[in-house]
């Protein structure tokens, strides 16, 4: 079993790009930053280089994958727990890295073994839930207003709304207006306007492998609970189904029932689960490694 890396997406994808999109479900974070990367530059999520790696098996065939972009944690795909142990004892020593984020099993044995390799512990900081829309169900009755997609006149709006919710899910804070820009660039943001004023929104990764996932949706504290977040997430589904996606995604705090309630009875089921772990004392949170990080 044998880990290869590279800085490079061109020697990333030859090597590992088949494998990522014969699984878009299992893999789709992986896939969609990737696109993300192979469209607006190595720089898309900060200046510094990320890193890419594949894992062969002993049949030499490409079996698992990872990518990082720094400051992020590394997103690692489901490989056997020894491969993940190899991975953190393989780890280059001038990187930095802040935490894993994979199916739990997998993220567990990789923290086990870069404890055991630099002494340094992790916590759970999330537990997430992947769902796949199977018939998609609007709310009914619908909450007033109606769907819009987002241009560069609310920039300055999205920048507010997508710095609010990094702060909520602890995020890595100062990425908001670059994936801003990233999202208006293909018109990736949807809004929900009631009386012409935006309440919620609801973003879209770019189509990949045929899939596409929900992220991330936000609506301001003042106008929670009256069913916007729903509208706006089942009007952005409806427009990657029309538009020829076969798979629609998204993830949900398992901590957060509201959520995870809301997405159901759109018509969103399970279909994996997984975990991010931070490396460190408890109390550091300058850095966090997150699963959807576009």
């Amino acid at each position: 079993m044998v880990w290869f890396m590279t800085e490079s997406l061109e020697e990333y994808l030859a090597a590992a790009g088949e494998f990522l999109r014969s699984r878009p479900t299992e893999n789709t974070v992986l896939v969609t930053i990737v696109e993300t990367l192979r469209e607006r530059g190595l720089t898309a999520f900060g200046e510094a280089a990320p890193l890419f790696g594949w894992w062969l098996s002993a049949s030499g065939s490409v079996a698992g994958a990872f990518l990082q972009t720094p400051p992020k944690g590394v997103l690692l795909t489901a490989v056997p727990p020894r491969a993940a142990e190899l991975l953190a004892e393989s780890w280059p020593r001038e990187r930095a890295l802040s935490g894993v984020a994979a199916p739990e099993d997998v993220a567990g044995a990789f923290a086990s073994a870069w404890r055991r390799r630099t002494g340094t512990s992790s916590r759970l900081w999330l537990r997430e839930r992947l769902y796949r829309l199977g018939t998609l169900v609007p709310p009914r009755p619908a909450p007033a207003g109606r769907p819009r997609v987002a241009d560069p006149t609310d920039r300055d709006l999205l920048v507010r709304w997508f710095t609010a919710f990094e702060r909520e899910i602890g995020e890595v804070a100062g990425t908001a207006a670059r994936r801003v820009d990233d999202r208006l660039a293909y018109g990736g943001c949807t809004l929900w306007e009631r009386d012409g004023e935006p309440v919620s929104m609801a973003g879209l990764t770019r189509p990949a492998a045929g899939m596409v996932r929900v992220a991330p949706v936000h609506t301001p504290v003042v106008c929670r609970r009256r069913g916007y977040a729903g509208a706006v997430t089942a009007a952005v589904c409806r427009m990657a189904l029309d538009a020829g996606a076969h798979d629609v995604l998204l993830f949900a705090d398992l901590a957060n029932p509201t959520s995870n309630g809301v997405y159901q009875r759109l018509g969103f089921e399970p279909v994996g689960e997984q975990v991010a772990l931070l490396f460190g004392p408890a109390s550091a949170s300058a850095t966090h490694a997150t699963a959807p990080p576009v």
